[in-house]
Formats: structure tokens, sequence, C-alpha cells
């Protein structure tokens, strides 16, 4: 027998039985979720904007198109300066990306983006500042009811986004952008 496979039935022969996973009978809170996530988001530098939609995105994004700001949009009735591209490393100069986002969790401020409507995977981490638009309808009490809503298909790809990126490690001071989009701001609609 090799030293390979002595180890491996040592580790079979000391592995614990399958045990099941724990029941979570704890009722969430279920008043005011709008006003949760907002508070939520926050903590994790993430800004809700309640009010105007996709009017008031669109005026947003026209307003950085005149600073001569390069703007991705894969949202429906949203026009941003720049399209898909062919390649991802062809995004490495987007200034601002929009999309959709699937659901909002309250209890943390968390978005589940897919990658059916990013175009590229790359585009919420590549681009330096991310606008997220989710429906007011389609935010959950927490991270339970999150995962018994999301899916993936085989070879899809999807993430939940909580606020910019942010990184502590650095001389323990909390750095805002370092590996990712600088700012968050979530539409609701």
């Amino acid at each position: 027998m090799s030293s390979k496979d002595y180890i491996l039935n040592a580790l079979k022969s000391s592995a614990i039985a399958p045990q099941a996973m724990p029941v979570f009978n704890v009722a969430p809170r279920i008043d005011d979720l709008v006003g949760q996530f907002e508070t939520n988001l926050n903590t994790v530098a993430g800004t809700l904007h309640r009010e105007g939609g996709l009017v008031a995105l669109q005026l947003k994004v026209d307003e950085l198109i005149a600073q001569g700001l390069q703007v991705i949009s894969m949202v429906d009735g949203i026009k941003g300066n720049r399209a898909v591209t062919d390649t991802a490393h062809e995004l490495r100069d987007i200034d601002y990306a929009v999309i959709p986002g699937d659901l909002g969790v309250a209890e943390n401020g968390a978005i589940w983006v897919n990658n059916k409507n990013l175009g590229h995977r790359v585009t919420p981490f590549i681009c330096e500042n991310l606008f997220l638009v989710i429906e007011a309808d389609t935010i959950v009490a927490n991270m339970h009811q999150a995962a018994s809503k999301v899916t993936l298909e085989k070879g899809e790809f999807g993430t939940f986004i909580a606020g910019p990126s942010k990184t502590a490690d650095i001389e323990q001071a909390l750095v805002v952008g370092a590996h990712g989009a600088c700012s968050l701001n979530v539409y609701l609609v």
C-alpha cells in the first residue's frame, strides 16, 4: 500500500458520520424591510436612493456622461455611453456600471446579482463605481430567505454584493475601493 493510500484510508476511518443541517425556526423581522435594508446598506458604505427610480438614475447617468465619464448600463431603460464589449479586458476604463440586482437582503444590505444580467462576470468588480437597481418587492428579510430564492443553472455565476469593495488588512485601517468598486449606489424601483 502506498503512503497516499495509507493516509486516505486513515482519513476515511476517522471521518464522522454525516449530520443533518440544523433547522432555524427564528421568525425574521418583516416590518419595514426597505428601512432595514437601507440602514444595513449604509452600514456597509452603500447608499440607497428610494425616490425617483429609473428616472432619477438616468438623470445621474446623463450628468456623469456630461462630465466625460464612461458609463455602461445593463439595465433596460438606462442608457450609458459605452456598449457591452466583446472581451472583459475592454472594460478596464469603465467609471460607472449600472446593473440589475435580483434581490436585496434587509438584514445585511446585500444584493444578489447573476451573470445573466452582467454582460461579463467582471463588470461589477472592474468598474470604479457601481449602481445597482432592485425592485422594492424583491427585498427579503434575511439570508435564509435569500438562499431559498437564489438559483443558478450549470455554468452560471452569481454573487452577493454588500457595499463597495473594502479591506481592513492594511495596517488595521478600513480601505474602501481597494480591489473593486469605490462606491455603491442602489436605486429602488
